[in-house]
Protein backbone atom coordinates (compact mmCIF):
# COMPACT_ATOMS: atom_id res chain seq x y z
CA UNK A 1 0.00 0.00 0.00
CA UNK A 2 1.17 3.25 -0.99
CA UNK A 3 0.86 6.16 1.94
CA UNK A 4 0.12 9.68 1.04
CA UNK A 5 2.99 12.17 2.68
CA UNK A 6 0.18 13.06 5.44
CA UNK A 7 -0.19 9.37 6.12
CA UNK A 8 2.77 8.36 6.42
CA UNK A 9 3.17 11.48 8.84
CA UNK A 10 0.18 10.28 11.06
CA UNK A 11 1.59 6.52 11.34
CA UNK A 12 5.39 8.09 12.27
CA UNK A 13 3.28 10.35 14.81
CA UNK A 14 1.50 7.36 16.30
CA UNK A 15 4.97 5.36 16.67
CA UNK A 16 6.23 8.50 18.12
CA UNK A 17 2.74 8.02 20.93
CA UNK A 18 4.05 4.33 21.67
CA UNK A 19 7.69 5.49 22.93
CA UNK A 20 6.71 5.82 26.24
CA UNK A 21 4.73 2.79 27.01
CA UNK A 22 5.89 -0.04 29.53
CA UNK A 23 5.24 -3.47 30.38
CA UNK A 24 1.76 -4.12 32.60
CA UNK A 25 0.37 -0.98 31.50
CA UNK A 26 -3.59 -0.03 30.96
CA UNK A 27 -3.60 1.98 28.30
CA UNK A 28 -7.22 4.04 27.19
CA UNK A 29 -7.77 4.00 23.44
CA UNK A 30 -9.62 6.83 22.08
CA UNK A 31 -12.46 6.16 19.08
CA UNK A 32 -11.72 7.35 15.18
CA UNK A 33 -10.03 6.55 12.08
CA UNK A 34 -6.75 7.86 13.29
CA UNK A 35 -6.97 5.33 16.33
CA UNK A 36 -7.99 2.61 14.40
CA UNK A 37 -4.51 3.00 12.37
CA UNK A 38 -3.36 3.27 16.41
CA UNK A 39 -4.91 0.03 17.57
CA UNK A 40 -3.24 -1.87 14.59
CA UNK A 41 0.44 -0.02 15.18
CA UNK A 42 -0.69 -0.79 19.14
CA UNK A 43 -0.93 -4.93 18.77
CA UNK A 44 2.62 -4.63 16.51
CA UNK A 45 4.57 -2.76 18.97
CA UNK A 46 3.39 -4.81 21.86
CA UNK A 47 3.97 -8.06 20.10
CA UNK A 48 7.52 -6.83 19.47
CA UNK A 49 8.53 -5.74 22.59
CA UNK A 50 6.61 -8.76 24.27
CA UNK A 51 4.81 -6.44 26.31
CA UNK A 52 1.95 -7.37 28.47
CA UNK A 53 -0.57 -4.50 28.10
CA UNK A 54 -4.16 -4.15 28.95
CA UNK A 55 -6.57 -1.89 26.95
CA UNK A 56 -10.25 0.56 27.78
CA UNK A 57 -11.64 1.02 24.64
CA UNK A 58 -13.98 4.35 24.67
CA UNK A 59 -16.35 2.62 21.75
CA UNK A 60 -17.68 -0.54 20.31
CA UNK A 61 -15.45 0.44 17.42
CA UNK A 62 -12.25 0.44 19.41
CA UNK A 63 -13.42 -2.64 21.27
CA UNK A 64 -14.09 -5.21 18.33
CA UNK A 65 -10.56 -3.91 16.50
CA UNK A 66 -8.69 -4.35 19.87
CA UNK A 67 -10.30 -7.79 20.15
CA UNK A 68 -9.33 -8.12 16.46
CA UNK A 69 -5.74 -7.61 16.91
CA UNK A 70 -5.18 -9.70 20.00
CA UNK A 71 -5.30 -6.41 23.04
CA UNK A 72 -6.44 -8.04 26.32
CA UNK A 73 -9.49 -5.40 27.24
CA UNK A 74 -10.94 -3.98 30.08
CA UNK A 75 -13.26 -2.11 31.91
CA UNK A 76 -13.15 1.17 33.11
CA UNK A 77 -14.52 -0.52 36.63
CA UNK A 78 -12.00 -3.34 36.03
CA UNK A 79 -8.96 -1.28 36.48
CA UNK A 80 -7.45 0.63 39.39
CA UNK A 81 -5.86 2.89 37.23
CA UNK A 82 -5.16 4.41 33.60
CA UNK A 83 -1.87 4.79 32.62
CA UNK A 84 -1.93 6.33 29.48
CA UNK A 85 -4.27 7.51 27.06
CA UNK A 86 -4.29 8.06 23.24
CA UNK A 87 -6.77 9.91 21.39
CA UNK A 88 -7.35 11.91 18.59
CA UNK A 89 -9.07 15.38 18.53
CA UNK A 90 -10.98 17.72 15.63
CA UNK A 91 -9.74 20.74 16.78
CA UNK A 92 -6.91 21.64 18.87
CA UNK A 93 -5.91 25.07 20.20
CA UNK A 94 -2.56 26.36 20.20
CA UNK A 95 -0.73 27.37 22.39
CA UNK A 96 -3.41 26.44 25.12
CA UNK A 97 -3.72 22.69 23.69
CA UNK A 98 -7.68 22.41 24.69
CA UNK A 99 -9.49 20.27 22.26
CA UNK A 100 -12.59 19.52 20.68
CA UNK A 101 -13.67 16.27 20.17
CA UNK A 102 -16.75 14.31 19.11
CA UNK A 103 -16.61 14.24 15.77
CA UNK A 104 -17.14 10.28 15.91
CA UNK A 105 -19.62 10.29 18.72
CA UNK A 106 -17.80 8.58 21.78
CA UNK A 107 -17.03 12.15 23.35
CA UNK A 108 -18.53 11.00 26.38
CA UNK A 109 -16.72 7.99 27.24
CA UNK A 110 -13.19 9.30 25.60
CA UNK A 111 -13.56 12.82 28.58
CA UNK A 112 -14.16 9.79 31.41
CA UNK A 113 -11.13 8.06 30.01
CA UNK A 114 -8.96 10.50 29.40
CA UNK A 115 -9.97 12.06 32.60
CA UNK A 116 -8.95 9.10 34.07
CA UNK A 117 -5.17 8.40 32.84
CA UNK A 118 -2.36 10.04 34.30
CA UNK A 119 -1.12 11.20 30.50
CA UNK A 120 -3.11 11.77 27.69
CA UNK A 121 -1.46 11.83 24.17
CA UNK A 122 -3.23 13.16 21.04
CA UNK A 123 -2.59 12.48 17.30
CA UNK A 124 -3.64 15.18 14.78
CA UNK A 125 -2.53 16.08 11.47
CA UNK A 126 -1.85 19.81 11.03
CA UNK A 127 -5.24 20.79 9.64
CA UNK A 128 -6.75 20.06 12.95
CA UNK A 129 -4.79 23.16 14.57
CA UNK A 130 -6.40 27.07 15.19
CA UNK A 131 -5.70 29.56 17.13
CA UNK A 132 -9.27 29.77 18.50
CA UNK A 133 -11.65 27.15 18.67
CA UNK A 134 -15.36 26.76 17.24
CA UNK A 135 -13.89 28.61 14.04
CA UNK A 136 -15.62 26.44 11.61
CA UNK A 137 -16.16 23.19 14.27
CA UNK A 138 -19.02 22.56 15.63
CA UNK A 139 -19.09 21.15 19.60
CA UNK A 140 -20.59 18.06 19.55
CA UNK A 141 -23.02 17.34 22.72
CA UNK A 142 -23.72 14.35 24.25
CA UNK A 143 -27.55 14.61 25.49
CA UNK A 144 -29.84 12.37 26.50
CA UNK A 145 -32.95 11.48 24.31
CA UNK A 146 -35.99 13.01 27.05
CA UNK A 147 -34.21 16.17 26.60
CA UNK A 148 -33.50 16.84 23.15
CA UNK A 149 -35.69 19.82 22.81
CA UNK A 150 -35.19 21.10 26.33
CA UNK A 151 -32.02 21.35 25.52
CA UNK A 152 -31.51 22.67 22.18
CA UNK A 153 -33.74 25.43 23.37
CA UNK A 154 -31.09 26.12 26.02
CA UNK A 155 -28.75 26.60 23.22
CA UNK A 156 -30.45 29.06 21.25
CA UNK A 157 -30.85 31.07 24.83
CA UNK A 158 -26.98 30.95 25.09
CA UNK A 159 -26.59 32.20 21.58
CA UNK A 160 -26.08 29.58 19.92
CA UNK A 161 -27.30 26.75 17.78
CA UNK A 162 -27.59 23.15 17.68
CA UNK A 163 -28.78 20.29 15.07
CA UNK A 164 -29.43 16.85 15.60
CA UNK A 165 -26.48 14.63 13.75
CA UNK A 166 -28.28 12.33 11.41
CA UNK A 167 -27.07 8.87 10.52
CA UNK A 168 -25.03 8.32 7.16
CA UNK A 169 -26.62 5.32 5.45
CA UNK A 170 -29.10 4.92 8.29
CA UNK A 171 -32.52 6.47 9.01
CA UNK A 172 -33.03 8.68 12.22
CA UNK A 173 -30.43 9.77 14.44
CA UNK A 174 -26.95 9.03 15.44
CA UNK A 175 -27.18 7.02 18.98
CA UNK A 176 -24.09 6.66 20.65
CA UNK A 177 -22.78 3.97 22.35
CA UNK A 178 -24.43 4.89 25.99
CA UNK A 179 -27.54 5.25 24.54
CA UNK A 180 -27.80 8.68 23.74
CA UNK A 181 -28.41 11.82 20.93
CA UNK A 182 -25.57 14.08 19.32
CA UNK A 183 -26.75 17.53 18.85
CA UNK A 184 -23.58 19.68 17.16
CA UNK A 185 -23.65 22.98 18.58
CA UNK A 186 -22.02 26.25 17.21
CA UNK A 187 -21.53 29.26 19.35
CA UNK A 188 -18.63 30.90 16.80
CA UNK A 189 -15.15 31.62 17.45
CA UNK A 190 -14.99 30.78 21.62
CA UNK A 191 -13.72 33.43 23.13
CA UNK A 192 -13.49 32.35 26.92
CA UNK A 193 -14.17 27.82 26.41
CA UNK A 194 -14.06 27.48 30.61
CA UNK A 195 -16.96 29.44 30.83
CA UNK A 196 -18.91 28.38 27.79
CA UNK A 197 -18.25 24.72 29.25
CA UNK A 198 -19.77 26.32 32.98
CA UNK A 199 -22.45 27.06 31.03
CA UNK A 200 -23.35 24.39 29.05
CA UNK A 201 -22.84 21.68 31.91
CA UNK A 202 -25.14 23.18 34.31
CA UNK A 203 -28.35 22.10 31.31
CA UNK A 204 -30.31 19.57 32.93
CA UNK A 205 -30.39 16.20 29.96
CA UNK A 206 -26.72 17.59 28.66
CA UNK A 207 -24.54 14.74 29.33
CA UNK A 208 -21.28 15.56 28.11
CA UNK A 209 -19.57 18.32 26.16
CA UNK A 210 -17.15 18.12 23.36
CA UNK A 211 -14.68 20.90 25.58
CA UNK A 212 -11.54 18.93 26.46
CA UNK A 213 -9.96 21.75 28.24
CA UNK A 214 -6.85 21.38 30.36
CA UNK A 215 -7.12 17.42 29.45
CA UNK A 216 -4.27 16.75 26.64
CA UNK A 217 -0.75 16.54 28.30
CA UNK A 218 0.77 16.41 24.70
CA UNK A 219 -0.40 16.39 20.73
CA UNK A 220 1.65 15.19 17.61
CA UNK A 221 1.21 16.94 14.69
CA UNK A 222 1.37 14.64 11.71
CA UNK A 223 2.51 17.53 8.91
CA UNK A 224 2.15 17.53 4.92
CA UNK A 225 5.38 17.50 4.29
CA UNK A 226 5.56 14.26 6.54
CA UNK A 227 7.45 15.60 9.26
CA UNK A 228 5.94 15.27 12.94
CA UNK A 229 5.87 18.20 15.44
CA UNK A 230 5.57 18.00 19.05
CA UNK A 231 2.93 20.34 21.39
CA UNK A 232 3.66 19.82 25.06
Amino acid sequence: MILTTIEDAKRKAILRTLEPIKNGWVIGLGSGTTMALMVTELSRFAKGRRLELSVVPTSLQMENLAMLHGLRIQSLNEVAAIDYAIDGADQVETPSLNLIKGGGGAMFREKVVDSAAHRVAIVIDERKLTKHLGQKQPIPLEVSPFAQRFVQTCLTRMGGSARLREGIGKVGPIITDSGNLILDADFGKLENPPALERRLKMVPGLVETGLFLNVADIVYVARNDGSVDVLD
